[in-house]
């Protein structure tokens, strides 16, 4: 689904690359000095033909020279100062826009929104390089061309017009340059996504890609997409190539021409400036259209520099910063929903309808009900990772949603339907990727029943478990995920089928857990389709399609399942009801 664009008063990348202004000023600077040092050379020889060689004069040619590589050298100084002063703004504004598209990233995978992460980054890549390349750098001189199209106006007017004539035609070939190869650039741009795309979510499964046969298809598919963006790269770069050539064609006639047009004047007596200054100004006429052609040369950079500066402009539109909210004292775990209404963000279709229920601090809730009911999202809305549509779900009578997560997250265990693990050790995971705290991550396992098992491991808690816990068996991935949950005893735990991959010990090690922490003053919320956990729960709730089919303490709601336990609409739960 397209994403909603959210109008503003301000571009942040705007921002940000106003934020550099000072930079481009102090680059725009060097360049008129590097501009006006390229006419030394041109200087050079008009001084050694008009000088050197009438007067003979081996002083003045050894001081001219001296001076002609005293000014190279000054000249090649400031090339490089200019161009650390752009890597500089470059590095500047990565800097000023790498935490917040992190931060846009993060907020996309949360809401659902479809982005491409990897191409977030590629963008911004893009713009920092583009920043600091030759392609700005041209750009730069364009204007400074003109102080070329002076001095040759100076020299003579017919040329200076020449001059202008050409640069002129320089300009119409950057436009049908702009015109043949955006769209296609464009396109292919979009294509290499997508075909990017295809493969990171096809290699995600290559198990199941291997074990049934199917890498031929996925490969001609993935094939198929890569082909389509070399197709519409090459259309492009055939265009910019002809348009380059055409360029360059110029350039080189310009020269000739203002050359000959200097020798037919002579002939003519309209150019008394002899065969030094003829020179001068076929060699300036060739310096008028360097940087455009430059520019032309370099276009795809250009486009990609807007593709990519479009892109990030929508995803910076579409994903404001939150703004900072009051601090709040540490929630005691009273938590209570009120006719809440939600939907998956991105998402018109009602999960969620109208549940209302309320869990004092250190009680514990159990959530049953046939799958697809929206126990899944229930959960996601106690912890307020998602919002509500309608109604409100609040801890100690604030919004969840609302509540700023790096004030409350220390606060909540949450464990999901699938276990989350990331790259880093045992204790590194169990301590929520924070300062890790020895005996509160031990007291944490040994709370699961899984401290023996890890004492058992060669590197104990300092194991790697390697990308999403990929050198875990299920069980104990499910049981780390647990102990992160219970790390330091959260006021409000929420955990979704927590005792799917666990066996009798580990739902044992569960149950007794979740009594402790009832003890202490924990509130629980438990979504599960098994009975092992329901002795330790004080009340249970049934959702059936998004709506409560029964709620109330354990005892008299499992009493009502036990009793229509045959029909239709709840024979999902009869395992529970047995139980």
């Amino acid at each position: 689904m397209k994403i909603a664009q959210q109008k503003s008063e301000k571009s942040e990348l705007k921002e940000a690359l106003a934020g550099q202004v000072a930079y481009f000023r102090h680059a725009v600077f060097f360049s008129f000095f590097t501009n006006l040092l390229i006419m030394a050379p041109t200087l050079y020889m008009l001084e050694v033909y008009d000088r050197v060689v009438n007067s003979r004069s081996g002083m003045t040619l050894a001081m001219l020279t001296v001076l002609v590589v005293g000014l190279y050298a000054l000249m090649e100084v400031l090339e490089w100062v200019r161009a650390e002063v752009l890597q500089a703004a470059g590095r500047r504004f990565d800097a000023t826009l790498a935490e917040r598209l992190f931060d846009c990233i993060f907020a996309a995978n949360l809401r659902r929104i479809p982005i491409n992460s990897m191409q977030v980054h590629n963008d911004l890549r893009n713009l920092r390089e583009f920043i600091s390349s030759p392609a700005l750098l041209a750009i730069i001189d364009v204007p400074m061309a003109m102080l070329y199209i002076l001095a040759i106006f100076f020299i003579n007017a017919i040329m200076g017009y020449m001059a202008i004539a050409a640069a002129l035609i320089s300009v119409v070939l950057a436009l049908f340059t702009e015109r043949d190869t955006q769209p296609a650039l464009t396109e292919a741009h979009r294509s290499a996504i997508d075909a990017q795309n295809y493969a990171t979510g096809s290699l995600k499964n290559a198990q199941v890609i291997e074990a049934m046969g199917m890498f031929g298809s996925i490969h001609a598919r993935w094939l198929k997409k890569h082909r389509q963006s070399l197709f519409r790269q090459a259309c492009a770069s055939d265009a910019a190539g002809s348009y380059s050539s055409v360029s360059k064609f110029v350039q080189m006639a310009q020269s000739s021409l203002l050359l000959g047009a200097g020798c037919w004047l002579t002939i003519e007596g309209m150019f008394p400036g002899g065969g030094g200054m003829m020179i001068v100004a076929s060699i300036l006429g060739a310096r008028v259209l360097s940087p455009l052609t430059q520019v032309i040369a370099m276009w795809k950079h250009v486009v990609n520099a807007r593709a990519a500066y479009a892109s990030l402009s929508h995803v910076l539109q579409a994903l404001p910063a939150k703004a900072p909210g009051m601090a709040l004292p540490p929630p005691k775990g009273q938590l209570k929903l009120d006719a809440v209404i939600a939907a998956a963000p991105n998402s018109t279709a009602i999960v969620i309808r109208g549940v209302s229920l309320a869990v004092s601090a250190g009680q514990a809730l159990a959530v049953v009900g046939p799958t697809a009911s929206g126990k899944t999202t229930l959960a996601r809305l106690i912890v307020g990772v998602w919002p509500a549509v309608s109604g409100s779900v609040r801890l100690d009578d604030v919004d969840v949603f609302m509540w700023d997560k790096a004030e409350l997250g220390p606060h909540i265990g949450y464990l999901p339907q699938d276990v989350e693990l990331f790259d880093g050790t045992l204790a590194e995971n169990i301590a929520r990727f924070g300062a890790v705290a020895m005996p509160e991550v031990e007291a944490a396992a040994r709370a699961v029943g899984v401290h023996e098992t890890i004492m058992n491991l060669p590197e104990q808690y300092d194991t790697a478990i390697g990308d999403e816990g990929c050198f875990l068996s299920g069980g104990l991935r499910q049981r780390i995920g647990l102990a992160r949950a219970v790390y330091r005893r959260p006021r409000l735990l929420v955990l979704d089928e927590p005792n799917a991959s666990l066996d009798k010990e580990g739902e044992r090690a569960l149950v007794q857990m979740l009594l402790a922490l009832k003890a202490s003053g924990t509130t629980i919320v438990v979504i599960t389709h098994l009975s092992g956990v329901l002795v330790a729960v004080d009340s249970m709730l049934l959702l059936v399609d998004g709506q409560v089919k029964a709620y109330g303490s354990r005892d008299d709601v499992l009493a009502s399942l036990q009793g229509k336990a045959a029909a239709p609409a709840t024979s999902a739960t009869a395992q529970i009801a047995a139980a």
